[in-house]
């Protein structure tokens, strides 16, 4: 058997890679990383990308001078085609995530969009519906501001912020809440509703509608090439099976 890795007086077989790779759980790690450099293996960068990579690279490892770049490449074990292929690899990702979903991101906002519309409410909960009902009817006679009580009687975090609550997407908070943001009209006051053990009063404060500015690309352009990874990890591991 053939040594490929020396751990001071251990000598680690190509046998025993894959095994120890399971064994640690590295080797999902080790298939999406395969999967990526295949996917990105035809990406070309331009020369001038190529050396702004590069020079990134070795500005991020404090690799100020040629002998120091090449000590680290020396006890890396990388050839300068390895290097190269390294430090361009996230410039190659991020291209074939663009010619691959880049058409797709408009109506996969709209088909996100309510998930991703966000809004600023108040909430009081507590257990007891007599309180409930009491809060409920102090705040909409305007005998004490919804803040004021939250801070008195609400029984979860949103007391230390007044029951204020947001800017949070629609499909962070219960979902039965979620639909009740989403119905609502800014400073409309629901009376108390159930949710689980809680009974909740909720007031809307504000919507605020997500915008397909280059944040919201970038992050549904990273869910895309996600979902598509995960796709291809499952079918190799059915593969497998």
């Amino acid at each position: 058997m053939t040594t490929v890795l020396q751990v001071d007086n251990r000598a680690i077989t190509a046998e025993e890679i894959i095994p120890l790779l399971a064994g640690y759980q590295m080797l999902p790690q080790l298939l999406r990383e395969i999967i990526i450099d295949q996917a990105v293996a035809a990406i070309q960068c331009t020369p001038e990308e190529s050396d702004r990579a590069c020079q990134q690279f070795y500005e991020h490892k404090q690799l100020n001078s040629e002998a120091a770049r090449s000590a680290w490449q020396v006890q890396a074990g990388l050839s300068t085609e390895q290097v190269a292929a390294m430090t361009t690899r996230n410039l190659r990702l991020e291209k074939f995530k663009q010619a691959t979903w880049g058409n797709k991101l408009e109506p996969y906002f709209l088909q996100r969009k309510t998930q991703l519309d966000k809004v600023i409410y108040s909430l009081i909960r507590t257990q007891d519906p007599g309180t409930a009902q009491e809060l409920y009817f102090r705040i909409r006679e305007g005998e004490q501001s919804f803040g004021d009580l939250a801070r008195e009687h609400s029984q979860g975090p949103e007391a230390q912020t007044g029951g204020l609550i947001g800017p949070a997407e629609l499909s962070t908070p219960n979902p039965a809440l979620a639909r009740m943001l989403c119905v609502s009209q800014p400073g409309q006051l629901w009376p108390p509703t159930r949710l689980g053990e809680w009974l909740v009063i909720v007031r809307l404060e504000k919507f605020v509608p997500a915008r397909l500015d280059p944040a919201m690309k970038q992050r549904l352009l990273n869910e895309l090439f996600e979902s598509w990874l995960q796709a291809e990890l499952d079918r190799l591991n059915s593969v497998h099976l």
